[in-house]
């Protein structure tokens, strides 16, 4: 059976573009699993597509000791969804870093749950968003830490650039928890290329676009520093912000 259509009324899909995921539901309605055995571990980066509408919706097992790490771009034109719910044993080690770069009237979004079950789990988040135009750029987070799940570590970090004042960022770090001796921190921030460091770029040399594409991507690039294979996501993320530039 296939599962109901979302609702704007649920908080994980209160800023999705409804209307351009209707016509696509029904392949993505059932989310994938994976099950990452203990002491596995488990690398992925998603690259996007030429589809206007692009979603990715997983569902991610940690088992005792397994260690994950994804690596995502998100930079659909129209609409683009990466959802991953985790749940994480004892031991285990999640970690996302990822970006959404947005143009014209698109819509991208990162939206995760992060369940810590076992003891001693560790998770990272770290998500930046660019956006131009009238885009829409959001992350929602949430961070679960079950009764029991002590020792805990967690973290999300979210920051994005507007770099016009039609396009929108929203940033909800949330954080669950229902253990004492946990180590768990958020912070999100929304802001604008800094002039003084645009002049700095421009005084030596650069044009103007020039200048703003140094300074994104700086902003951008070192989410993927730690990936084995990072060729493919820095030439796509690169490509993507010259257009939003």
């Amino acid at each position: 059976m296939t599962a109901p259509f979302p609702s704007l009324k649920q908080e994980e899909w209160r800023y999705a573009d409804l209307d351009a995921l209707r016509p696509v539901w029904q392949q993505f309605a059932e989310p994938l699993t994976l099950i990452i055995g203990p002491g596995e571990s488990f690398e992925k980066i998603w690259l996007p597509s030429d589809e206007a509408v692009q979603v990715r919706r997983v569902q991610l097992a940690l088992e005792a000791g397994a260690k994950v790490r994804i690596f995502v771009l998100n930079t659909a034109s129209e609409y683009g969804r990466i959802e991953l719910e985790v749940s994480l044993a004892e031991g285990a080690d999640f970690e996302l870093y990822g970006a959404n770069i947005g143009t014209g009237v698109s819509t991208n979004e990162i939206v995760t749950k992060v369940k810590h079950v076992g003891i001693g789990g560790r998770s990272r988040q770290v998500v930046r968003s660019v956006l131009n135009g009238k885009a829409v750029g959001s992350y929602l987070g949430k961070v679960e830490v079950a009764r029991g799940a002590q020792q805990t570590d967690a973290e999300q970090s979210v920051k994005a650039m507007l770099l016009d004042r039609g396009a929108t960022a929203n940033c909800k770090p949330e954080l669950e928890i229902f253990a004492d001796d946990v180590k768990c921190a958020h912070g999100a921030t929304v802001g604008e290329l800094d002039p003084m460091q645009l002049f700095y770029a421009e005084s030596r040399g650069l044009d103007p676009a020039s200048a703003r594409a140094l300074l994104l991507e700086g902003f951008v690039m070192g989410l993927w520093d730690s990936a084995e294979d990072a060729d493919a996501i820095c030439t796509a993320a690169r490509e993507a912000l010259r257009r939003v530039v």
